[in-house]
């Protein structure tokens, strides 16, 4: 298989290496049909879970496993909310670093395209989820930080019509690169004026990524520390500007400040469809925090960083799975 060039280019999540969570919290999954991408799958699934519950996909980051985005505490979330967790992971057979490829490889951008590559393997262990736990159709959501955020916009980009929800965390727009010095430039966006597409223009690559779906659309949330040196934070800018034109948001955001964080939520007809988070002084990394009054979860480690914000349990609310919005 061809390396990625984003081996070269990589939205780097943890070249510290974070020691592992538990692996036995994960089950892993050998058969789950269609695997054009090559990937592997595990799963957490809560005991005694009923049927008809939603089901998340979380994306790792470069260099990680499915083990180190357990760090983020989706699990934890999944016992209290009661939801299956799926956990794609990338092979070095795939990118040497691990990193989905979220900007194809070498000029073949069958990753970016629907029901190709890695995006058909995700949504083969999808169907596998909702089938082996009797979920909820309707409810499928996917989260990544990185080169997983990033994969995760090409998953509501090209599946928005099976994918009730998103979060992109350090992450790019979809189809802000599909070659090695795009990959560069959409790293470092406020260098390169030239990627700094209108909102119109952003949305038009989701819809022609969707084929032709014109809603409803996925809720996005997107995160992104301030002092990123990795991926420039101008990044959740573009990402903002791309979800909220393909929602046709109107509106001013309402925008308040939460501990470090700002946050900016965008509705349509009154409901949230977009929200943005900037965490004040938070490089490349998942923010958590066991302080939040909203909900703790999990401790700082590396590319973990506390500001006193629990992302996952904040992004759970956003999506609707606590009940409370």
């Amino acid at each position: 298989m061809r390396t990625s060039i984003i081996s070269i280019v990589c939205l780097t999540a943890a070249l510290g290496a974070a020691a592992p969570a538990a692996a036995a919290d994960l089950t892993p999954v050998a058969s789950f049909g269609d695997n054009p991408g090559a990937l592997a799958m595990y799963e957490y699934v809560p005991d005694g879970l009923p049927a008809g519950r939603p089901v998340v996909v979380v994306l790792h980051g470069c260099t990680q496993t499915a083990a180190d985005a357990v760090r983020a505490g989706w699990n934890t979330v999944a016992d209290q909310l009661g939801f299956t967790v799926v956990y794609a992971e990338q092979s070095t057979a795939n990118n040497p670093l691990r990193c989905f490829n979220w900007a194809g490889e070498y000029g073949d951008l069958a990753n970016l395209t629907r029901g190709q590559g890695e995006n058909a393997s995700i949504m083969a262990m999808i169907d596998h989820a909702l089938a082996a736990h009797d979920g909820d159709p309707a409810r499928v959501y996917v989260t990544g930080f990185s080169a997983g955020g990033a994969f995760a916009a090409v998953m509501l980009a090209t599946w928005p019509d099976r994918l009730a929800g998103g979060a992109i965390l350090s992450g790019v727009p979809y189809r802000c690169a599909t070659d090695v010095n795009g990959a560069y430039a959409c790293q470092a966006l406020s260098q390169h004026p030239e990627r700094d597409l209108e909102p119109a223009a952003w949305a038009t690559l989701v819809e022609q990524g969707s084929g032709g779906w014109t809603g409803p659309w996925p809720r996005v949330a997107i995160w992104h520390g301030s002092t990123d040196t990795t991926v420039d934070p101008a990044a959740a800018r573009e990402s903002m500007e791309q979800w909220t034109a393909v929602h046709g948001v109107t509106a001013a955001p309402e925008v308040e400040t939460v501990g470090d964080a700002s946050h900016e939520v965008y509705r349509v007809g009154g409901v949230p469809v977009v929200e943005r988070w900037t965490v004040t002084g938070m490089g490349h990394a998942i923010v958590v925090g066991g302080a939040d009054p909203d909900g703790g979860c999990t401790a700082a480690a590396a590319y973990y960083e506390d500001h006193g914000l629990c992302s996952t349990w904040r992004i759970a609310r956003f999506w609707g799975l606590t009940g409370d919005d």
